[in-house]
C-alpha cells in the first residue's frame, strides 16, 4: 500500500510504531521528519537505538503530542487499531494532524479472524502471552473515515492459504494454519484526506 502513496512525504507519524518494523522502507521515501508513537517505553527505546534521530513519543491517551493540526503527510498504523478500545476517537485525532491531501494507511488483523478466535501472542521468558484485541468491523472503520472526510484509495485482504503455510510450519503452528485455512487474516486500507472545500 505504501507504493500507492504518491506525494512527497515531509512528515510521517507511525502510530503503534513498536521497534520501527517499517521504518527502513519509510526512510527510503526521504521524509523530512518521522515521529514514532507507542504505549511501550521498551519498544520506543529499541526504536531509538536503531534510529537515533527518531522523534519518539509515549502514548498515554488518544492525543498525538508533537503534531499540529494539518501538519502530517502520512499517518501509518499497522497491527494496532484492534488494540484500541475506541477507534472512532483515535481516527479523529489521526485526521486532526493529517493535512488535506495527506494519506492514512491502516493495516490490522482481520476482524473475521478475531471473531473466530484468532489471538495475537508472543513468547516472553518461556511463556506465551496473549494480547487483548477488540473486534472493529471494517465497515464501521470505513463509515467513520468517510464521516471525517477520508476517501478510500485502495483496500486489500489476505487470507490463510497455501502460500503462507511455510510461515506456520516454521513457527510450529500447523494446527493454527489448519484451523484458520481460508479465513481472511489481515487487511489493509489506504485513505486520503479530502482537500478542504474552497470558501464560498
Amino acid at each position: 500500500l505504501l507504493g500507492d502513496v504518491e506525494s512527497q512525504l515531509e512528515v510521517v507519524a507511525d502510530i503503534g510504531c513498536g521497534t520501527g518494523r517499517h521504518w527502513e522502507k519509510l526512510k527510503k521515501r526521504n521524509p523530512g521528519k518521522m515521529l514514532g508513537y507507542d504505549v511501550s517505553k521498551g519498544m520506543l527505546a529499541r526504536l531509538k537505538e536503531k534510529y537515533p534521530e527518531a522523534d519518539t513519543w509515549l502514548l498515554k491517551d488518544r492525543h498525538l503530542p508533537g503534531l499540529a493540526d494539518n501538519s502530517c503527510d502520512l499517518v501509518i498504523s499497522t497491527l494496532t487499531i484492534a488494540h484500541i478500545r475506541k477507534p472512532d476517537e483515535a481516527l479523529e485525532e489521526w485526521i486532526r494532524v493529517l493535512r488535506p491531501g495527506g494519506y492514512l494507511l491502516i493495516t490490522d488483523y482481520h476482524p473475521v479472524a478475531l471473531e473466530q478466535g484468532a489471538r495475537r501472542t508472543f513468547r516472553y521468558q518461556q511463556q506465551t502471552i496473549s494480547i487483548r484485541n477488540y473486534v472493529h468491523p471494517i465497515g464501521k472503520i470505513r463509515e467513520k473515515a468517510g464521516q471525517l472526510g477520508l476517501v478510500q484509495k485502495r483496500f486489500i485482504e489476505r487470507q490463510i492459504d497455501d502460500a503462507v503455510k511455510p510461515f506456520y510450519e516454521k513457527q510450529q503452528a500447523l494446527e493454527v494454519y489448519e484451523k484458520f485455512y481460508g479465513t481472511p487474516i489481515i487487511y489493509g486500507i489506504l485513505l486520503i484526506k479530502a482537500n478542504a472545500p474552497a470558501p464560498g
